[in-house]
């Protein structure tokens, strides 16, 4: 399989990482109007998986080192299988609350406010798990991002023309899913080797890991996806056979949601070994700053704001900036 040597391209890989997480949901906005986002997710989950496998039948299966993609998972034991699965259920239900919030609250809203979350119950699990990195400085951090996500949701409730419960379930939703994305990542790193060159007995490759973690997205969505059809955020009950209603370009823009933020999982997982932590965790959570950045600017979502919103955006952005400068400078010292 293909596994990084350069310090500089899993940078790299990981800056790729960070606008991949940061703009797929722009396929969300590009898909039609009348389309509802159970049905651009089932979409999603098919990108998810084509391109784990085209992933894993290329650069999984080539090169000398490690293992071939067909040969790791045959001699993968039951749980480390099952973490991989996990990862993928787990990840599923925080992204379908996710999707559900862009769709009533917005890029701006639903990203820093879910995706920060995400970030700090990830630096706290991380501390609390392998105490590294100046303390002082990590949870000043943290405490900057929780402030961006208090000022960014305060924002959006002024912003809210639909009534103060409208705007109370989007910023609910959002922090449901990210209170899970904090915790899927775990399952998937404990599925795979500590070392991408000489893989562990019955543990996974990159390549694997991201195959049964887009397996578990996938199949769960049967159960997750369909329950959220049947019981919608908001708006009447979703039928399947709405599904096949939509056009070439809408069921389109899905899958290539879904491979787009898979390839910003792959790269952040295949550079995770040579990549430093300070920088494959902070440029990865840097996403949060892009998605945002697409919301206010690109797509408008606070145009019609009151007076006393855009200096709450500002701060927003600069306590979001500022928070993850001092996480990746808390895990360098």
């Amino acid at each position: 399989m293909v596994v990084l040597e350069s310090y500089p391209i899993a940078v790299l890989m990981c800056v790729i990482c960070m606008l991949c997480w940061g703009s797929w949901a722009n396929t969300q906005k590009l898909a039609s109007k009348d389309w509802k986002f159970q049905l651009f997710y089932w979409d999603y989950a098919i990108g998810v998986l084509v391109l784990s496998l085209i992933l894993a039948f290329t650069m999984g299966s080539t090169g000398t080192k490690g293992a071939n993609f067909l040969s790791n998972v045959a001699q993968a034991t039951p749980n480390t299988i099952m973490l991989a699965l996990i990862g993928g259920i787990v990840f599923n239900v925080s992204n379908i609350l996710l999707v559900g919030a862009i769709d009533i609250a917005g890029l701006a809203v639903a990203f820093p406010v879910g995706v920060g979350l995400a970030l700090v119950i990830g630096v706290i699990q991380n501390y609390i798990k392998k105490p590294e990195g100046n303390p002082v400085l990590l949870f000043i951090g943290v405490a900057g991002v929780v402030a961006a996500i208090i000022i960014d949701g305060l924002a959006y409730k002024k912003l809210s023309s639909t009534g103060q419960k409208t705007a109370t379930k989007g910023i609910v939703l959002s922090i449901a899913a990210g209170v899970l994305m904090g915790l899927f990542y775990g399952f998937v790193r404990d599925s795979m080797s500590e070392k991408f060159a000489v893989v562990e007995a019955g543990k996974f490759t990159p390549y694997s890991a991201i195959v049964f973690f887009s397996i578990g997205v996938f199949v769960s969505n049967f159960l997750w996806n369909s329950i959220v059809m049947k019981f919608p955020f908001s708006g009447a009950p979703v039928k399947y056979s709405d599904y096949f209603k939509g056009n070439f370009k809408t069921h389109l823009m899905g899958i290539l949601g879904g491979i787009i933020w898979n390839m910003g999982l792959s790269t952040s997982i295949i550079a995770s070994e040579k990549a430093s932590p300070a920088i494959a965790y902070g440029l990865g959570q840097g996403a949060t700053m892009v998605a945002a950045f697409w919301g206010v600017f690109i797509w408008k979502e606070f145009k019609n704001a009151p007076k006393g919103v855009n200096p709450m955006l500002a701060l927003m952005f600069l306590l979001y900036i500022v928070g993850l400068a001092m996480i990746i400078a808390a895990r360098l010292a």
